[in-house]
């Protein structure tokens, strides 16, 4: 699962980062504008996102995210607790909110309840398309009885595309959510690795469900054809 921390406070920025690295993986920005463009990439499961910063605060970049539909889960983070300044965040879209100082512990409990709410992987322990069957736990795959294999970052990229069934998924979302922002390797990674998936997709059939979008990505949808 991946965080992204939005907090122009370096100290707490890196606080809050020592507390997810154990159990999440976190990109970071320090300011509103580069938070909003590392959001609007829409692949992460949650957003801790601080109000006052520079460029743009926190309720502006919310409101442009809510804008432009992208829905994943935000935790509010501020110094203010008065319940007007609550109620402005909810109406923006916000799904929660934490005050300043807060516990480790706390946090990390409202994350893992708001992925959970969300249909994040904590709530999940399996995935499906048709008969196509993701166990996650064990990170096996199915059709049916029939047993596939995919290694390592094939199965990442496999169920990054169920998870957004009928939905295209560009090649930089696809290289960013599974490789990294900061991946040595190059973007055409994505087309080898879809090719293999192709191939042991084959094997049930279902290799004709992923979509190659000209120039955009793949999807995965069961138009077939």
């Amino acid at each position: 699962m991946r965080v992204l921390v939005i907090e122009d406070d370096k100290l707490l920025s890196d606080a809050i980062c020592q507390s997810l690295g154990s159990l999440y993986e976190y990109e970071r920005a320090f300011d509103g504008e580069e938070g909003l463009y590392l959001a609007e990439q829409n692949i992460y499961d949650a957003v801790v996102l601080d109000i006052m910063m520079p460029k743009m605060d926190g309720y502006q970049v919310l409101f442009s995210l809510r804008e432009k539909d992208v829905q994943t889960p935000v935790i509010l983070l501020t110094a203010k607790d008065g319940i007007d300044d609550k109620l402005r965040g909810f109406k923006l879209g916000a799904d929660d909110y934490l005050a300043k100082p807060f516990h480790r512990e706390e946090l990390l409990a409202r994350l893992e309840s708001l992925i959970r709410r969300s249909g994040g992987v904590l709530k999940e322990s399996t995935l499906s398309f048709l008969e196509l069957t993701l166990n996650l736990k064990n990170r096996t795959a199915k059709i049916g009885p029939m047993e596939l294999s995919f290694a390592g970052r094939q199965f990442d990229v496999l169920e990054y595309l169920v998870r957004n069934k009928n939905i295209i998924l560009t090649k930089k979302q696809i290289f960013d959510r599974v490789w990294g922002f900061d991946s040595d390797t190059t973007m055409t990674v994505v087309d080898v690795y879809t090719s293999n998936i192709r191939k042991e997709l084959q094997k049930g059939g279902y290799d004709k469900y992923i979509k190659t979008v000209r120039g955009i990505g793949y999807m995965i949808s069961d138009g077939g054809n």
